[in-house]
């Protein structure tokens, strides 16, 4: 039976076969990785360029970055108590509104997540002296939200290891005492418990 089956697969027609079924299934892959790289619909097409050109902090809409591993996500109060006082018109306005009269939450869906079994949290990366723009890209050229990378744990040791590394720029006088604190750093930046628990 199997060796009837080989003689079939080993003629043009059943190598044609097991071809178009090999492309089929990289086809399917393919596709199922674009989707997943897709940023998500939101609820409201929140323009973050606009804001940012109005000057609005990151961490006013989103505090939580400051204290532990979710920045949050506004509530629909918290927009609208800029948004009440700006005349409802234009295709998002008119959502909000509709969140706020009927008390809804607005279901945001988060973009930049990392899995469950990484513990992040902005605080160490902020005393750091990151900037939100460092990790989540310019947002003053972006309306709805999409990360401009993928986050994995390889992009982070990247950082990690740039910002540890005995150069010039994080050690311009080539200070042996730095050298030495920067390895320290970077022998902890690189353990994996600290990022996986």
């Amino acid at each position: 039976m199997i060796k009837k089956l080989f003689n079939v697969l080993n003629q043009p027609l059943g190598r044609i076969g097991i071809f178009i079924i090999a492309l089929v299934v990289l086809s399917g892959a393919v596709w199922g990785i674009a989707q997943a790289q897709k940023p998500p619909q939101q609820p409201i097409q929140f323009p973050h360029n606009l804001h940012v050109r109005l000057g609005i902090q990151c961490l006013y809409c989103h505090p939580g970055a400051l204290r532990g591993p979710s920045p949050g996500i506004p509530t629909e109060t918290k927009c609208w108590g800029c948004h009440q006082q700006i005349a409802i018109q234009g295709t998002e306005l008119p959502k909000l509104a509709a969140y706020v009269k009927n008390n809804q939450p607005i279901d945001w869906v988060p973009v930049a997540q990392v899995p469950d079994f990484v513990h992040f949290v902005h605080r160490p990366h902020i005393a750091a002296g990151l900037n939100c723009e460092d990790c989540h890209g310019n947002v003053s050229n972006m309306t709805v939200y999409q990360n401009p990378q993928v986050m994995n744990m390889g992009w982070c040791l990247n950082c990690h290891r740039a910002k540890t590394a005995n150069n010039p720029q994080n050690n311009p006088t080539n200070d042996p005492a730095v050298a030495a604190k920067l390895e320290a750093l970077r022998v902890k930046l690189t353990d994996c418990s600290t990022c996986h628990y």
